[in-house]
């Protein structure tokens, strides 16, 4: 008798694990599109690249991760159990989309204005800081509960970052004494990445609730 209950625990353990191992993996496949993405956005900033081939590279990370995004909302609608509470995962993936489809109207919307801004530039090294923060938190979701926190509020002061350097650019930007078309086209681009940094701070906080849930 206590050989099967030993039998079948080991067997919940390998199947929830073989689940969090999927999950983890579509997951941080979609991260790895978004830090992709953010690289491209930074190009765009500072405008040394052709912006109409930086937009296809940008579409192209794009699909890739819709597809990560598809493929792990496959597993949650057909697991059985999950270590890590499964909205809470769902609200990590829904942020991180959120932010490549940020990054992505930011790399257009750079095009389409024909400016460049060193201050943008600087916001996307705290995104790219932020995602490499919850990239590491995604890929200890089986590691003690300590850890996942650890990163998840690192993760959350550097989406912190990224609205105060937004904040700073702002209030420079805005220091001129005339409001010029280059100006308004230069603060509709700094808000998109504010945008971007407050998805980033949705995801650390996704990640830290589920991490507190699993106890």
């Amino acid at each position: 008798m206590g050989g099967s209950a030993g039998g079948l625990r080991r067997f919940v353990r390998e199947l929830v694990g073989s689940v969090d191992d999927a999950l983890v993996a579509r997951l941080r496949g979609q991260i790895a599109a978004v830090r992709q993405g953010a690289q491209i956005a930074k190009q765009a900033a500072v405008g040394d690249s052709d912006h109409s081939e930086l937009e296809q590279h940008m579409r192209a990370m794009e699909r890739a991760g819709d597809d990560e995004r598809a493929q792990l909302v496959q597993t949650l609608s057909t697991a059985l159990m999950t270590s890590f509470d499964r909205e809470d995962l769902f609200r990590v993936s829904r942020s991180i989309d959120d932010v490549l489809d940020n990054l992505y109207d930011f790399v257009r919307e750079a095009g389409l204005f024909t400016v460049a801004d060193e201050h943008c530039a600087m916001l996307l090294d705290a995104v790219e800081e932020c995602l490499s923060r919850i990239d590491r938190a995604v890929g200890g979701i089986r590691e003690p509960r300590d850890s996942v926190v650890a990163h998840a509020l690192g993760a959350s002061k550097d989406s912190a970052r990224v609205r105060q350097r937004y904040q700073e650019a702002l209030a420079d930007l805005l220091a001129a004494d005339t409001v010029t078309p280059e100006l308004l086209k230069r603060r509709e681009l700094l808000r998109r990445l504010d945008v971007v940094g407050l998805r980033l701070g949705e995801a650390a906080a996704a990640l830290s609730d589920g991490a507190v849930k699993r106890g």
